[in-house]
């Protein structure tokens, strides 16, 4: 089937390594995903967090699949269409920075519910307005797919990789969001939590900006 759309088994497996490494070092380095990942660990738990972590790992394969589509090359074309995006992504990443920062305590602690996290559908629309993902998709694709032919089966290959990358190394961020749950015991420590974690979320914009 490889060689059938222009690319062979071996330049395939070639990419694998490659593309592996540079999935890990972009998704599980801190930025607005992980950040409201470990949020939502601390606040709603690991199984209440994993719609939120899918909807990442789908939502960043459908951005690369539209990069290596030619949303990419629209970019280049029309620089002030990426820069709106830079905008519209900092503006409703502040939004969500202020839904973490004003989280009331979970209801462990107060004794009443509050709050929700996100759902696989918002967080998959999230990354179309995530710089970082964007950064990801763009130099993914540039960088490790195959020219000529060979260019539709290696980006298959980019893509699914950099999916099935994706779920463990956020996973940790939400993971270390419940270790960090398990230490608030009171509702002051959560609302300083909650600071703490909106306030790193909206210092992401200054990563957009730059």
């Amino acid at each position: 089937m490889s060689d059938m759309l222009g690319a062979s088994t071996t330049e395939l497996l070639a990419l694998a390594g490659p593309m592996t490494l540079f999935s890990v070092s972009m998704t599980a380095t801190p930025g607005p995903n992980n950040m409201m990942l470990t949020a939502s660990g601390a606040n709603y738990g690991f199984m209440r967090t994993l719609p939120h972590m899918l909807g990442i790992s789908v939502g960043v394969m459908v951005l690369m699949g539209a990069v290596a589509t030619g949303l990419g090359a629209l970019f280049q074309q029309w620089p002030a269409l990426q820069q709106g995006l830079k905008v519209v992504g900092s503006l409703y990443l502040l939004w969500l920075a202020w839904k973490i920062a004003s989280a009331p305590p979970p209801e462990t602690v107060t004794g009443k519910a509050g709050g929700r996290p996100l759902t696989l559908v918002q967080a998959a629309a999230f990354q179309f307005a995530n710089p970082k993902a964007w950064v990801m998709a763009i130099s993914g694709v540039a960088s490790f797919t195959l020219t000529g032919d060979a260019f539709l089966a290696s980006a298959v290959v980019v893509i699914v990789i950099m999916g099935i990358v994706t779920l463990p190394s956020i996973a940790i961020w939400a993971g270390f969001g419940v270790a960090l749950g398990r230490l608030l015991k009171t509702a002051r420590h959560w609302r300083v939590f909650n600071i703490v974690m909106g306030s790193l979320t909206a210092a992401c914009v200054i990563m957009i900006l730059s």
